[in-house]
């Protein structure tokens, strides 16, 4: 049985397929970190996603009610299916989804959340839960969209991709991004967009085409900088692509198994808000999303 000091991976578990295949991933993840796998349930859950459509492991079980403690049950079971030797933990939180998520997500490595194949207002219920929580959680947030192949351990890609943003990133974002790139022994390729400045003069070198691109060298330095400290184990590319952030990273999420994004948090600051990029990567990207918080 996995054993850890390191807190364990959470997972939110609603009854439905899409965050079952939540916890086959999250036991993936808990199996590369060597960590415990938490499942946790809100009892309002079942108020919330009406119409809900349930998981087939408890359709199967159709002689039972669907109860709070069954849902937890069937996550964990289907936990163990692929980990048997996975310290697997339920929990049955009463409360609303998005409190009962951040107190789950107070003592983990990171909360994981599934966001696939919904539709109607219960997609629009969970895109919002899954906005909150990580905008506001302390650990990082991995959401899992697109078509990823339920599973953390053998992506299609062997690709993650990190954005680097506005900011030198601290360096808890960047110890997430090498060890989840050294775990799954995928090439880690780090991502900065740059933009060409508006020039009104025709004949300006950047807007002719001249040999001098300022922007393009900045992103190039930032970089450099930020990523000064990788280990040398981490396979490490670097890439400047120009266009708008959001862009670049929802373009890049297409060939991926993983885009790492941060989150920046103020010390103190009453009601932390996401990015612009982080919005449309939560909502269409085509791989699952980290959201991993920057504190300044």
């Amino acid at each position: 049985m996995v054993t850890s000091v390191e807190p364990p991976i959470v997972v939110g578990v609603d009854g439905s397929e899409a965050s079952m295949r939540a916890v086959d991933w999250a036991a993936d993840e808990a199996g590369l970190r060597g960590v415990g796998l938490r499942l946790v349930h809100a009892s309002s859950w079942g108020e919330e996603y009406e119409g809900i459509t349930l998981a087939q492991d408890l359709v199967r079980d159709s002689g039972r009610p669907v109860t709070a403690e069954t849902v937890v049950e069937a996550a964990a079971h289907r936990a163990l299916r692929g980990h048997t030797d996975l310290e697997v933990s339920t929990e049955v939180l009463f409360g609303e989804p998005v409190p009962t998520l951040l107190s789950g997500a107070a003592n983990a490595s990171a909360l994981v959340l599934g966001s696939r194949g919904r539709s109607g207002i219960a997609d629009r219920v969970l895109g919002s839960v899954s906005l909150t929580v990580a905008a506001r959680a302390s650990c990082p947030v991995m959401v899992l969209r697109g078509s990823h192949d339920n599973r953390a351990t053998c992506g299609i890609h062997r690709r993650i991709v990190l954005g680097v943003g506005e900011g030198t990133p601290d360096d808890a974002f960047l110890r997430f991004a090498y060890r989840e790139a050294q775990a799954r022994g995928a090439v880690l390729e780090a991502v900065r967009a740059w933009r060409r400045p508006v020039r009104k003069a025709a004949d300006s070198p950047l807007m002719a085409g001249g040999p001098a691109r300022p922007p393009e060298q900045l992103a190039v330095q930032v970089l450099e900088k930020a990523l000064s400290g990788a280990p040398p184990q981490v396979r490490l590319h670097r890439r400047t692509v120009e266009g708008t952030p959001h862009r670049v990273l929802l373009g890049a999420s297409a060939t991926a198994d993983l885009v790492v994004i941060g989150a920046r948090r103020r010390h103190g600051h009453p009601r932390p808000q996401l990015s612009r990029v982080a919005h449309v990567l939560l909502h269409h990207g085509a791989c699952p999303i980290a959201v991993v918080p920057h504190w300044r």
